[in-house]
């Protein structure tokens, strides 16, 4: 048998091992640095929007997003029945908004200024960055809809992003190397 590191192997999972509770998990995942944006759309005229931070790139071309929504919420329900959305990345000064589009069951753009974007889509004014999507498919994950866009449109600012890790916002430290263009 050949080994790549010296020490004990981990045992083989089997069916009979209990499965993994969720506070262990959201802890385990909580350790993965993320950004922090707020998901958009419009219904019937009625804005609606939630914080995520399950988001990534899945590919540059065609440009596609993976966004994961909660199910049940009232926003994934909008972003499946519109199939358009905004994702606004927020900036290191917009914490409150986050806080603001986290919380459930509240009119998340009572006394916010609406700015809509060339697809109709509401968005995050002075946010790090925003990109419209369209729906190209979504699935039902666990707790979660797995949402698939197909990017339409990109506007970028300067400033920093807000980070979230364990729990908590945080800042993400410019270290000052070149950016490493084999990563993306």
């Amino acid at each position: 048998m050949n080994r790549l590191v010296d020490g004990p192997v981990a045992p083989d999972p089997s069916p009979a091992d209990p499965a993994v509770d969720p506070l262990t998990m959201r802890r385990a995942m909580g350790r993965f640095a993320t950004g922090v944006a707020v998901v958009t759309t419009v219904v019937d005229g009625v804005p609606h929007g939630m914080t995520v931070n399950s988001l990534t790139s899945v590919s540059l071309d065609p440009p596609l997003l993976l966004v994961c929504l909660t199910t049940g919420a009232r926003s994934t329900d909008a972003v499946t029945r519109s199939g358009r959305f905004a994702i606004s990345i927020l900036s290191a000064r917009q914490e409150q908004l986050a806080l603001r589009f986290a919380r459930r069951g509240e009119d998340h753009f009572s006394g916010l200024e609406v700015t809509y974007g060339r697809h109709r889509v509401p968005v995050i004014p002075d946010a790090f960055a925003h990109l419209e999507c369209e729906v190209e498919r979504h699935l039902v994950a666990g707790d979660h809809v797995v949402v698939i866009g197909r990017v339409l449109t990109v506007c970028e600012r300067d400033g920093e992003p807000l980070g979230f890790m364990g729990g908590r916002f945080s800042d993400i430290v410019d270290r000052g190397h070149e950016p490493v263009s084999w990563f993306f």
